[in-house]
């Protein structure tokens, strides 16, 4: 009798689980599980096993198991009393159940694990404010942890005074009154493009009518931007690097080989039809004067201006096989053409879609891949396309080279003459100098733009 009553107990305690667990199920995940998934976690709904329900059944199993085999075995007969016999069997089935229950684990759990995709079993989460915490596993493209202090809010003087836009609270990319300025971004020149953006508003007397068109290859760096520049008028623009990789050579420098160096071919293509000017800049430059300035150069009949140095040798932008054949050398028949870098042009987009300069510029890479005529970047193209003719600007819009040549990156000094900007073209980059506790004495101008790191 006392038997025939445990054993109704154990039954009916075992119905009041099964309905528990049933009324459990029909809700969906618990609620434990919804707020986890609000700290970065991703659950799949399928994956409503229990730790508790499955710690359950495979101690079951497992008891289960032994009971079997120890049945199977006798081991109260008296042919299997031996000690020894005894315990090398028993052992035998707990190595045995432990691997049974291993097996059990990987069938139950495995719809669950294949209902994460990497893409989405990969996650990174804020613990709190400051604290980052990330998954050691990262996607393919994922970006290195980079944080910027926040820049001071830089507003217009009073002469600046208010467009119609402006007036009613919002800017269009397309207001009259703006200044447009267009610079790259990526992971490797993200600092010195920061420090440019920064310089810009500091030395700008209308600092709300500068408009950024960043260019991009990578597409998670607007919200930096934004976090470092909360009042920024920008927008960014994603460059497809298939677009020109194809029709790039090598070069003396690798940097110098990268898609989006060459993304300035494609402005008047990227950026929308109602901007007819803009300012191209390079990522290792800080401008110390009023943008408008430059702004506002007259190019005349021009496409482009940009500082010239006729003083340079022209030649040596050239390979001898390029100057010793007429139908590549004839190209600058009629001209006089001088040196400029392309680091820092005033550009009619008006005129570059009419006459359509990409186009030429392509030509002359497509020729470059067959003939090899020169051995750096991006420049030679625009020598070969606009060299001659070029609405000249004063030198100060660019002391350029302030990075050294494009190998050893030495140490250089300023151009005689005003400045207006500085720019650290050539292999040196101010950032890593001061970074490595080696910089050279004009890195001391750069570093004042800088707003890498935590502020204290």
């Amino acid at each position: 009798m006392v038997e025939n009553g445990k054993q109704n107990k154990a039954k009916l305690e075992k119905k009041r689980k099964r309905k528990g667990a049933s009324e459990k199920g029909e809700g969906g995940v618990e609620c434990t599980v919804a707020h986890a998934s609000t700290r970065g976690l991703i659950v799949r709904p399928e994956s409503t096993t229990s730790l508790a329900d499955l710690k359950g059944t495979l101690a079951f199993l497992r008891s289960s198991l032994i009971s079997i085999v120890a049945d199977r075995f006798d081991f109260k007969s008296k042919k299997k009393k031996r000690r020894g016999i005894y315990g090398a069997k028993m052992l035998w089935i707990l190595r045995f159940s432990g691997f049974f229950s291993a097996a059990v684990v990987m069938i139950i759990l495995s719809p669950s694990l294949q209902s994460f995709p990497p893409a989405e079993a990969i996650r990174s989460s804020n613990l709190d404010g400051n604290l980052r915490f990330s998954v050691l596993l990262s996607p393919p493209h994922s970006l290195p942890q980079l944080s910027f202090r926040k820049s001071a809010i830089f507003r217009n003087a009073d002469e600046c005074g208010f467009s119609d836009h402006q007036i009613r609270g919002r800017t269009s990319v397309c207001d009259p009154s703006l200044v447009h300025v267009a610079i790259t971004l990526d992971v490797e020149y993200l600092r010195g493009s920061i420090a440019a953006v920064h310089s810009i508003l500091q030395h700008s007397l209308c600092p709300e009518n500068v408009f950024f068109h960043f260019l991009v290859s990578e597409t998670n760096l607007e919200s930096l931007v934004r976090s470092t520049f909360p009042q920024l008028k920008f927008k960014v623009y994603y460059f497809e690097p298939e677009i020109v990789r194809s029709l790039i050579s090598t070069s003396v420098r690798q940097a110098l080989e990268q898609p989006l160096n060459y993304a300035r071919n494609y402005l008047a293509d990227l950026l929308e039809p109602c901007v007819k000017r803009v300012i191209y800049l390079d990522s290792d430059l800080v401008v110390v004067d009023d943008i408008a300035k430059l702004w506002t150069t007259n190019l005349g009949s021009r496409t482009i201006g940009a500082p010239e140095y006729c003083h340079a040798n022209f030649t040596k932008y050239f390979t001898a096989g390029f100057w010793s054949e007429e139908r590549f050398s004839g190209t600058f028949w009629g001209r006089k053409p001088c040196y400029f870098n392309t680091g820092v042009m005033v550009i009619d987009l008006v005129k570059w879609r009419r006459v359509g300069y990409t186009k030429r510029i392509e030509r002359w890479m497509e020729i470059q891949k067959s003939d090899r005529i020169y051995d750096l970047g991006s420049l030679p193209p625009y020598l070969l396309v606009f060299a001659g003719h070029v609405a000249p600007i004063e030198h100060r819009w660019n002391q350029h080279g302030l990075g050294g040549d494009n190998v050893r990156g030495s140490c250089r000094n300023l151009h005689p003459g005003p400045v207006s900007l500085l720019h650290w073209s050539g292999s040196g980059k101010p950032w890593l100098r001061l970074d490595s506790k080696q910089p050279c004495p004009l890195d001391a101008l750069w570093a004042p733009y800088d707003l890498y790191g935590h502020s204290h």
